[in-house]
């Protein structure tokens, strides 16, 4: 009887040791889980559409050579010292001069794909290809180090979040459409990004489709400084807190 009771005791201890290296390991693990960068999940990649503070202004060149320079002048005049140009390929190639001025005066880089193509109507295979050809472009600029990604016409799926992670590249869609490639006016596009608040990433373009950018991105800015908004890239948005992502299936 006694050699039963000793054995119930030591069963008890075993399992209160059990029971707490259980919750021990749980609670590192859910640590560990906290402390990955945002865009590390257990799900596999997602695409960035926002932020938690401050606003990111992104920039979409595609084609054109006329409305990246006047673009770029409002952003000085304005003191504008953060924004994000995502830039194709082969756009960048015939335009080195402007890809250099952008990268001195500070703006971040990303890429649109190197053909300006619809991601959706290409396989994996031809996503990384298109990617591949757009990252040796940009590397003999000597633009460096980039990390950003936008499907080039905004439609994307896993495979292009599959193809851009084997890129170490991250996805960044939008939260905020200005819709300035329509030219709807002035009034209109100021209108459309007034509905940004903190933790927005918002879509602009500075390609030759578009008409009213430049004479709008004055009234944008003090729009947002209205807000108490401060300009930011897309990566200092990702450095300075948790960014929001929607799963692609």
């Amino acid at each position: 009887m006694n050699f039963y009771v000793f054995n119930v005791k030591v069963f008890k201890q075993l399992a209160l040791v059990i029971i707490a290296a259980f919750f021990t390991a749980w609670f590192l693990y859910m640590d560990q889980i906290a402390q990955l960068p945002v865009f590390s999940t257990k799900d596999g990649p997602k695409a960035v559409y926002k932020g938690e503070k401050d606003i990111a202004l992104t920039f979409d060149i595609g084609w054109g050579d006329e409305k990246a320079g006047p673009i770029l002048d409002v952003l000085k005049q304005e003191n504008v010292k953060a924004a994000t140009f995502f830039l194709s390929g082969a756009w960048a190639e015939r335009h080195p001069d402007l890809v250099s001025r952008i990268a001195k005066e500070g703006y971040e880089i990303g890429i649109l794909g190197y053909n300006y193509e619809d991601y959706m109507k290409l396989e994996e295979a031809g996503i990384r290809k298109d990617l591949s050809k757009a990252q040796t472009a940009f590397q003999k600029l000597n633009i460096k180090d980039i990390k950003l990604v936008r499907a080039p016409t905004g439609h994307f799926d896993s495979r292009t979040l599959k193809a851009a992670e084997r890129f170490g590249l991250t996805v960044v869609h939008w939260s905020i459409d200005s819709k300035d490639w329509t030219n709807p006016g002035v009034t209109t596009i100021v209108k459309n990004v007034s509905k940004a608040d903190k933790g927005d990433i918002v879509l602009l373009h500075a390609s030759d489709s578009v008409k009213q950018t430049a004479k709008a991105l004055p009234e944008v800015l003090q729009e947002i400084r209205s807000k108490g908004l401060k300009p930011v890239s897309v990566s200092e948005m990702i450095a300075n807190g948790t960014a929001q992502s929607n799963e692609i299936r």
